[in-house]
């Protein structure tokens, strides 16, 4: 158990928190939720000891073991992969290395002896000769191969580090389990794999995600991090955010009478009870929903960007794109090949590849920004597309402009005055002197905010987005989820948000070395599917 205690965090004049009182028992997972910079990561190191709070305290249940998800990806750089998982269970490994230094004597004592006979009963009793297996096992199940396990941690990729690195934390069952990001460049596989885990496991969880699908998969509670307070709620992402948004309209429902408002709060609480019950993760310990009361059930503060992109300036006609024998190599590796497809009216196209860059390559070359290809794309000649690319740098970098100078370049509305462009920046959550910063100052997320005012206004009938959600805080990729949603228009996108593509996609295609995947249906059924399974083994394979 972990209880948190009167706890308050200040650096000079700014509070991140005040007076929090939380109390973690085992056997749920609690996703911690809140704006960028409300304090998520930080709270997740004052639980784990990295970081000291103002005032409070943070008390454990005595004997329990915490692990914490190493953000350092160069830390084990010179330690084998599979000695590192071990490293996870810091007194085990203590053990086995002392064993194994006292059988490396070579004037080998009887107090030698007697030390060893005690390490070896304390090990055993610690599980350790199953310690390497475990080990491989869990990072099997993460995608790295066996061939693999004994070579040095810096000779493997980003990607794999940071399964490594998840091993680690995972190693060893540990009672409390910290998670900052777990997800971050893990494959779908990968993903439903730790869903599956976390959401079976007995010990108490923490875990910080922009993932809405991870959330939804794992957590038993939700703490939200709001005006410097944290409040626990039962249920998870979903069951929150549409349970806050239900009590947000009906306080500002002042006609509708209280016991109609307890009767819409008790079915909501139901139905979403219903559905929980009927998921694979459903648990004993799953079952917090039915224990709700409706008073129980809060309106959230939390203020959400206004992403809507139906200012069409042009109903889009019939014909909308034909691609034909699209291909493109770089340094000698062979992206895509012999790509032909033709997009539909309404085809919202979720585009995929085990390689992003791959996915990149694709939209430059939609974009017009890359012309070193070959093939045929052909507009519609009543298409306006505008896309939002990966790398936003170039829009940003070395502009000294302020935020209503930038935007005003992209608006197609001749009557765009100051004011226009201000009301649209507020719908963004830009208010007051905020309109007036550079935008070279910007953060990652208020870029993004800035790239969507940019699409919105310049009144496109065809979008495309790469990575749309980098950045965001789950607000605001709430509201770009149901942006998309809403749009009339046909699109083309690529985002690892698992919700954001169940939700918007129509439409499935995935890029390989030897031609496309092309399926008419949603996201789930895409990856769910053996027929797919087996076609994309085969397109995958080094013809």
């Amino acid at each position: 158990m972990i209880n948190v205690s009167n706890l308050s965090l200040r650096f000079g004049k700014r509070v991140l928190f005040e007076d929090v009182n939380l109390k973690f028992t085992p056997g749920n997972c609690y996703g911690i939720i809140g704006a960028n910079g409300a304090g998520k990561s930080t709270f997740l190191k004052i639980i784990s000891g990295e970081i000291d709070p103002s005032t409070g305290s943070v008390a454990f249940t005595p004997g329990e073991r915490m692990s914490v998800l190493n953000q350092n990806h160069y830390a084990f750089d010179d330690f084998s992969v599979l000695e590192t998982v071990m490293m996870g269970n810091a007194e085990l490994y203590k053990v086995m290395k002392e064993k194994d230094a006292i059988y490396m004597k070579e004037d080998f004592t009887d107090a030698d002896g007697e030390r060893a006979g005690e390490l070896e009963s304390i090990f055993a009793e610690m599980d350790g000769w199953n310690a390497e297996s475990n080990a491989a096992t869990l990072l099997s199940n993460l995608g790295i191969k066996e061939e693999q396990h004994y070579k040095l941690v810096q000779e493997l990729d980003g990607n794999e580090k940071v399964r490594v690195l998840l091993a680690q934390a995972l190693f060893g069952k540990p009672d409390i389990l910290i998670l900052d990001e777990p997800t971050n460049d893990l494959d779908i596989n990968t993903i439903a794999w730790l869903e599956d885990f976390l959401a079976s496991y007995e010990a108490i969880v923490l875990v910080v995600s922009h993932d809405r699908h991870f959330l939804d998969a794992v957590c038993t509670h939700i703490v939200d991090i709001d005006f410097s307070k944290m409040t626990i709620y039962s249920g998870n992402y979903s069951f929150w955010y549409e349970s806050s948004q239900l009590a947000l309209k009906q306080r500002s429902d002042q006609n509708k009478k209280m016991e109609d408002k307890v009767k819409e709060l008790q079915e909501f609480i139901r139905r979403f009870s219903a559905n929980a019950s009927k998921s694979k993760q459903a648990t004993s310990r799953k079952k917090a929903l039915d224990k709700i009361n409706i008073d129980d059930i809060k309106p959230s503060n939390r203020k959400y960007p206004a992403i809507m992109f139906n200012t069409m300036d042009r109903e889009p006609g019939d014909q909308i794109l034909n691609v034909e024998g699209l291909s493109k190599t770089v340094n000698g590796e062979v992206f895509f090949k012999d790509i032909t497809f033709m997009i539909n009216k309404g085809d919202k196209i979720a585009v995929l590849s085990e390689n992003n860059l791959v996915t990149t390559a694709f939209y430059e070359i939609l974009s017009g920004r890359d012309k070193d290809y070959t093939g045929n794309i052909k507009w519609g000649i009543t298409i306006t597309p505008t896309d939002m690319p990966m790398d936003n740098s170039s829009y940003f970098d070395g502009n000294n402009e302020n935020l209503v100078d930038w935007l005003r370049n992209y608006t197609t509305k001749p009557d765009s005055d100051e004011q226009f462009i201000r009301g649209f920046l507020g719908k963004m959550l830009f208010s007051g002197e905020e309109v007036m910063k550079k935008v070279s100052v910007l953060s990652g997320g208020e870029k993004m905010r800035c790239m969507f005012s940019k699409m919105m206004l310049q009144g496109a009938n065809f979008l495309i987005f790469d990575e749309p959600t980098n950045h965001l805080d789950l607000e605001s990729i709430t509201a770009l989820n149901n942006g998309m949603s809403d749009f009339k228009g046909s699109m083309l996108f690529t985002s690892r948000d698992h919700e954001l593509t169940e939700t918007v996609a129509n439409r499935i295609i995935e890029l390989t070395p030897n031609g496309i995947i092309d399926k008419l249906m949603t996201y789930d059924e895409y990856i769910n599917s053996d027929v797919v399974k087996a076609q994309r083994e085969e397109m995958y394979k080094v013809k």
